[in-house]
This record gives C-alpha cells, structure tokens and sequence, in this order.
C-alpha cells in the first residue's frame, strides 16, 4: 500500500522504515528540513539500533522516501499516519497542537478517500477532535475515516518491537477502515486487537502508566529492604516467577525517566482529573520516582559527607541503554542536584554525549568511563550499559582517589565490590547482619 507518515521522531522514523520493510511504498514527512534532507543523504538524525540499516535497505529498494510537504504525502498515499510529538504542558495535559496543525493540513491536502491514523499518544477521545477538525477544513467534503493505531516501541529496541510485536491495537468505526488497517499488518504474525477508537486510545496510556507503577513498586520494595537487611534482586527474582507478577520492569534503581513514561503518567492523571476520577495510585508512582533520585544523592552524600568542590564520575546519561534519548532523563536530575552542593561533574555516556551537551552545563564530558573514573572522589552509575557491566574493575580502582561506586542499577554484585575493596552502595541491598549486632 502507499502510506504517508508524518512526523519523524523516535516513533514516526522507524515507523517508516518498518512499514517500507514490510514490502510498502512510504513517504515520510516532517517540517524539520534539515532532518529531511539529512535522512535523503541517510544520515539518521537520532541514535537507534538497526534502524539506520532498514532505512539505507529501502531507500535502495524505492519504498521510502522523505518530504517536507504534507500536501505531497498525503496526495501520493492511501493511509495517512499521524506521529508527531504530544509534549506535556506545566499541569500534565497533552500539548495537541502539533497534532491539530497536521490534521487541518491533511484536510485541506485531501482529493479522494483516506484513512487518517493517528498514531502520536493522545489523551483518550482525540479522535473525535481529529474527524471534526477533518470535516471543518475538508472543503471537498472528501470521505475519509479515522483510525487509531498506538505504537509500543521501546527505544533501544523499536526496530525489533516494530517488525515482532506481541500485540497490534486497532481502533476503527467501520469495516472498511478495520480492512485497509489488517491489509497493512497482514504481514506480522501476532495477536491483533481489534477495538472502538477510544479504547484503543486508552490502551496506550493505560500500559504505559501500569509499567511505570511496576517500577515505582518496586522502587518502594528496594528502599524497605536497605532497611531491614534483605536484597531487592532476590525479592524481584521471586515474585517475577509468578506469570501473574512476570520479571519485566521489576528492576530496583534510579527511577524512570525518558520522554513516553513520565508524559504519559502525568497526562493520564490529567484524562482522570478532566472526566472527574482522581487517579489516585498513579500520583503516588510520580512521587515515589522523584524521591529515588534523592535518595541515591543522599548516598553519594553519606559515602563522602560534603560533596562541595568532590569530584564525581557519572557513568551513563541516557534514560536508558542503547539510545541517546536524553529527554527528562534521571542523570539529568541527579547531576543538577550534586552541582547543587558544590560537586564537580565527570561524566560518560556511550552514545548520549551530544545530547548530554545540549541540556546539562558545568559538566566535563569524558571519552571513555576510565577517565571519568581518574582522580575522581566517587562513581556513580546511572544507565546500564552492557559495557559498564564489563569495566575492568581493579583498574578503576585505581583510577578512583577513594575506592567509591554508587550503582543506580544494581549492575555488579555486592559482595564481588566488597571482596575488591570498594565502598559500594546499590540499590535495595541492605545488610542483615546490622540486626544481629543489634
């Protein structure tokens, strides 16, 4: 099929690629035009594994391409994705504007029947904002329906999530919009949810807000096991086992962060407020994800007591592995609070340095984890990345003017760092022997 996508973001750039990869003719469009003219040339203006290669693949092919004009897209495609970017306004609502301005312009683009798929994470309802906006501004009174479509695309891993998915959503008024939007996947073998438009909306926002209470969950669990001497990994590893439970987002450390988790809480909280339900829970996981970054620079602080003019290595400043997606990321956070009392800031990230440079000042900004380490008071580590894990670890001790790692991901075993000689703090590692004393 022919298939506009526009905006080409996180989520609509390997949209793009996917839907070229599974056979169709795509045009990806965005007014960004030096993203445009970047992606022509193949250059991807974001860090994301695999994706630069199905893009070159299909450009070779023919299937994807990319303009700056909509009126293009959408006059040389059958379906119209909408992707681009719903940002959080100062009391968590949705900023819709951008998804408002593409909608008028994909109206007035329209000259015979399309399917208008919107795809951005949108505030449950949107869909009814989009077919009145189309009918305003369709001139022609051309026939057009209204699909949505929520993406599930983890960064680091979204080609793979894009091309095997466990599930695809579908929300549609009509056979004939349900048909072109099966037509799209039919090549992708997974269960396929077919729903009204509003509760494919709701999906979205609803799984993403559940995981993120996983992870505050278990944030609460790590805090109460430092306590009264228990290990958070173990505890994880025991309820994991129960498929009611499942391991996934069960892992204790510095919070969330990254643009999807931290939007869509707030904005699902908004959706309650607005339709007079108070989302009570979803407050708490807000609360509980800012207080765990307090609570691993209250370590750094008990480990070394004043931190004014300490040098402290940061390893890792992505939200999370395998992409430079610095968007409210929890280094972001950390780091500012320990230039707060005085701390001067080393840091390392594998791929996010660029970005890193764009929002986070005062900071030294280090080739590799060994020189964020050298002639630093205390180490701190904030993204898990699989080199971190295989650091060798005398020779950052010595590298270390005091042998002090604060490990916000529980990536080395505790007892390994002690046998080595590191004052080592994870998290939700408490000591039991502490109450035999006692």
């Amino acid at each position: 099929m022919k298939i506009c996508v526009i905006g080409i973001g996180h989520v609509g750039l390997v949209t793009s690629a996917g839907f070229a990869q599974l056979g169709h003719r795509v045009i990806g469009v965005d007014n960004d035009i030096k993203k445009i003219k970047g992606l022509m040339r193949k250059t991807v203006p974001f860090y994301e594994p695999e994706l630069e290669k199905l893009i070159r693949e299909n450009q070779k092919k023919g299937r994807l391409s990319f303009s700056s004009s909509i009126k293009f897209g959408v006059k040389n495609s059958e379906v119209v994705f909408i992707c681009v970017g719903t940002p959080p306004r100062e009391d968590g609502e949705a900023d819709l504007s951008s998804v408002e301005k593409v909608v008028r312009e994909v109206a007035h683009s329209l000259d015979d029947y399309r399917t208008i798929v919107e795809k951005s994470t949108v505030p449950v309802n949107t869909w009814q904002w989009i077919k009145h906006t189309v009918n305003l501004y369709n001139k022609g009174n051309t026939e057009f329906d209204v699909g949505v479509n929520p993406e599930f695309l983890r960064e680091g891993s979204a080609v793979k999530d894009f091309l095997q998915p466990d599930r695809i959503v579908i929300g549609v008024e009509n056979e004939r919009a349900k048909k072109i939007l099966l037509e799209i996947y039919k090549k992708i073998n997974c269960p396929k949810i077919i729903t009204n438009l509003s509760t494919a909306e709701i999906i979205k926002h609803a799984s993403n807000s559940f995981l993120a209470t996983k992870i505050s969950f278990i944030n609460s669990v790590s805090n109460l096991c430092e306590k009264v001497g228990a290990d958070v990994v173990k505890v994880a590893q025991g309820m994991g086992y129960d498929p009611r439970i499942g391991k996934a987002f069960l892992s204790a450390g510095v919070g969330y962060g990254g643009f999807c988790f931290p939007k869509d809480l707030a904005a699902f909280i908004h959706i309650g407020e607005k339709y007079g339900y108070e989302l009570t829970i979803l407050k708490a996981v807000q609360k509980v994800n800012e207080e765990q970054r307090k609570i691993l620079v209250k370590k750094v602080k008990e480990a070394l007591w004043v931190l004014k003019d300490k040098v402290i290595g940061v390893l890792g400043l992505a939200f999370k592995p395998n992409t430079d997606d610095m968007r409210l990321a929890p280094s972001i956070y950390v780091i500012q609070m320990l230039q707060q009392e005085g701390a001067r800031i080393k840091a390392f990230d594998p791929a996010a340095t660029l970005e890193a440079k764009k929002i986070l000042h005062g900071v030294k900004f280090c080739q590799d984890a060994y020189e964020a380490a050298m002639n630093s008071d205390c180490l701190v580590i904030l993204t898990e990345w699989d080199e971190f894990k295989n650091l060798d670890l005398k020779k950052i001790k010595k590298l270390l003017k005091v042998p002090v790692i604060i490990d916000g991901r529980n990536i080395f075993d505790h007892e390994k760092m002690k046998k080595l000689g590191f004052i080592y703090k994870g998290v939700g590692k408490g000591d039991a022997s502490i109450f035999l004393k006692k």
